[in-house]
């Protein structure tokens, strides 16, 4: 895809680029998330991340059409549902996305979670190199995967996953699954980067104080904090003030002081599900 000029982007290990932000639509209804998508796209979204178990699917590619934005500026996410891992459904599952997108292809498709008790993510990945390529997909990946996961599926497949996209906010840095991740080639993105609500961002010591520096809010501040720790990132919203409000990061940079104090707010709180209980 063309990089923003208004973004960082990253280089995925297939040499395509991603950019560093993004907006995410988990639980944004399909009659209201054509307009959001709308709104996001003309704030200066070009990165939007959705899912099949969203039911929004259709509402992204309406807005993307709507849009009038060249599909090469775009870089649009999707992901496999737990119930149509393996041979028999995953190519359907595809062939349904995009139709419901209404795109010859995603820039990114990801295995939602890997629910091990299925048994089947492993034969889920070798077709998820195939539709790369098909050219179905330009990038594959995973969410949720542990190292024993990704473990699994490097060891079967030929193709390294682009990305994990994992649960990731300051009370929880995932130091482990992005470590082996780099030392891979995986690229780190998070879900939940502002804790999904579940617990109060002014509650984490220090982070009011480092907003207060920097003349901005506590959600700026975590949103650079991912940036400069090299994790792509989509916030969700359904507000355009703070869409711009989260694109509005660019113009400052946390110090290695903030740095550390972000550090020392990891506690390893997840608030959502663990990989291994992800089997519905």
């Amino acid at each position: 895809m063309k990089t923003p000029a208004n973004q960082l982007c990253v280089t995925l290990n297939t040499g395509d680029q991603i950019p560093q932000l993004g907006l995410g639509v988990f639980k944004v209804e399909d009659n209201e998330c054509e307009r959001v998508v709308l709104d996001a796209l003309e704030v200066g979204y070009r990165h939007i991340d959705t899912a099949m178990i969203y039911l929004n699917e259709a509402a992204v590619g309406r807005a993307i059409a709507a849009s009038g934005i060249p599909r090469e500026e775009l870089f649009v996410t999707t992901k496999l549902w737990n119930s149509d891992q393996g041979s028999d459904s995953a190519a359907k599952a595809l062939d349904t996305s995009l139709e419901l997108l209404g795109l010859d292809y995603v820039d990114l498709y990801l295995i939602h979670w890997p629910a091990p008790l299925r048994e089947k993510y492993v034969e889920t990945w070798l077709d998820m190199e195939k539709f790369a390529a098909q050219g179905l997909a330009k990038a594959v990946g995973v969410s949720n995967f542990e190292p024993e996961h990704l473990e699994k599926i490097l060891d079967a497949g030929s193709i390294v996953p682009a990305i994990n996209q994992v649960e990731l906010h300051p009370a929880f840095q995932q130091r482990k699954v992005r470590a082996f991740g780099e030392e891979k080639g995986i690229l780190t993105e998070a879900w939940g980067p502002l804790g999904q609500g579940k617990y109060e961002l002014a509650e984490l010591p220090g982070l009011n104080e480092i907003a207060a520096k920097h003349d901005k809010t506590i959600q700026q501040v975590v949103l650079r904090w991912h940036l400069q720790e090299g994790v792509i990132v989509f916030p969700k919203s359904v507000r355009k003030e703070r869409m711009a409000e989260n694109l509005d990061v660019f113009n400052f940079a946390l110090d290695a002081e903030d740095m550390t104090a972000m550090v020392a707010m990891d506690s390893g709180r997840r608030v959502g599900t663990h990989p291994d209980d992800g089997n519905w």
